[in-house]
């Protein structure tokens, strides 16, 4: 690679490296596992930066080849895939002036997310991530999943529902208990 070249990727890195990791650990849940998927996402837009047209924006150039990272990562290790963190520490659903009961409550329910989350196929739980935590548009997530926009959205309706599902047994106990 010539020395503009890398010049200006060693730009997209210090740009897009914070946003690369956390779509990856959306994905994956694990920080250890999002760390490699994400330098394997750099190395693999390293090795075909050259190939890169500026069809797109940079960010979904990245985005693309960062869920195919998260995604061989899961595929590889499927069966060791384990719930470790949720993932939403950095959210705050509540004020701290709301008390300790309020939060404990909001912890309770990101667990109960990322659970569903996890439980979702994995082009469900890709598609539901770029969408709705990263707050991707349609055309954005779709061109990222290399998928239709209409497509997306049948992959975010099936997911949705399967986790409303998923939290509306926690939703209903929550709400009988106020």
């Amino acid at each position: 690679m010539e020395a503009q070249a890398q010049l200006e990727f060693e730009s997209i890195v210090e740009e897009y490296g914070d946003f690369v990791y956390n779509l990856t650990y959306r994905v994956l849940s694990n920080h250890a596992d999002a760390e490699e998927a994400a330098q394997d996402a750099f190395l693999s837009a390293y090795r075909n930066f050259e190939k890169f047209r500026g069809e797109s924006k940079v960010s979904t150039w990245l985005y693309r080849i960062a869920v195919n990272a998260a995604l061989m990562k899961l595929r590889k290790d499927k069966n060791k895939r384990t719930l470790t963190q949720s993932g939403y520490d950095e959210v705050q659903l509540v004020s701290p002036a709301e008390g300790p009961e309020r939060q404990a409550l909001n912890t309770e329910l990101r667990e109960h997310l990322q659970e569903g989350l996890d439980m979702l196929a994995d082009n469900l739980k890709t598609a539901v991530v770029l969408r709705d935590v990263q707050g991707l548009s349609n055309e954005e997530a779709a061109e990222a999943l290399k998928i239709s926009v209409s497509s997306l959205k049948a992959r975010l309706h099936r997911g949705r529902v399967l986790l409303r599902q998923h939290l509306q047994g926690y939703l209903s106990q929550q709400q009988q208990q106020v």
